[in-house]
């Protein structure tokens, strides 16, 4: 399992069930911040056929948030030899309209809402 986090967020990477799980609020200041989580994710499709993403505990997430994660929604789709999968939660605000645009960017996108 990798795993990092900052002021009231979480981020971990469970190789066992494929599933990156973030939560907390991630409020970092513009995507130069968002690096290391674009490159955890980016990490994460290396080597296998399904990922799940699952946010249902991410509470908030910033407009530089958003556009990284489009950005590697972007890439999975780029390299199509990853299915993905996202996790959200009707709970939370923010995820049903932000993760619904990701189906956008990449039909193939699995979404789930709990």
């Amino acid at each position: 399992m990798h795993c990092f986090s900052g002021e009231g967020y979480k981020i971990e990477l469970d190789d066992t069930s494929n599933t990156v799980r973030m939560s907390g609020a991630l409020r970092l200041g513009g995507l130069s911040e968002y690096a290391p989580i674009s490159e955890l994710l980016e990490n994460a499709l290396d080597g296998r056929e399904a990922l799940i993403i699952d946010l249902s505990a991410l509470e908030f997430l910033n407009s530089s948030g958003i556009a990284t994660l489009s950005k590697f929604v972007i890439t999975a789709r780029n390299r199509n030899d990853c299915r993905l999968a996202i996790q959200g939660s009707n709970a939370i605000a923010w995820q049903g309209k932000s993760l619904n645009n990701l189906k956008r960017l990449m039909p193939a996108l699995e979404l789930n809402f709990d």
